[in-house]
């Protein structure tokens, strides 16, 4: 039986959802604007006063990364700045690294491409 081959996240390149509109402050802080569409999203701004757009604020370490994904660079690259840029306060790097870009594809900021 042949062996599932492993999905190695670290040569995964991450590409941004172009329907997501962002942007950075002076500090370097990026908040993305997600637009709720659905008729559900639809029915909670009726009923609940829910905004028809929400602006989320990534911290100084989602920030960066953030700003390194440009549809060229690795998961493993994209690394290397993390660890240049923020040292051992990093640590332990690429287990958080992975799991932070789980979380952004989970939440449909971006899309991978090998």
């Amino acid at each position: 039986m042949a062996k599932k081959k492993e999905r190695n996240y670290l040569e995964f390149v991450p590409h941004r959802n172009p329907a997501l509109a962002w942007k950075a402050d002076e500090d370097g802080v990026v908040t993305i604007d997600v637009e709720h569409r659905r008729i559900f999203d639809r029915i909670a701004q009726v009923a609940f006063g829910r905004p028809k757009v929400s602006h989320i604020k990534m911290e100084k370490f989602g920030s960066f990364i953030w700003q390194q994904i440009d549809g060229r660079a690795s998961v493993y690259e994209i690394g290397q700045k993390v660890q240049e840029q923020f040292g051992k306060e990093a640590e332990p790097l690429y287990e958080r690294l992975v799991q932070y870009f789980r979380v952004l594809q989970s939440n449909h900021y971006i899309v991978f491409k090998r």
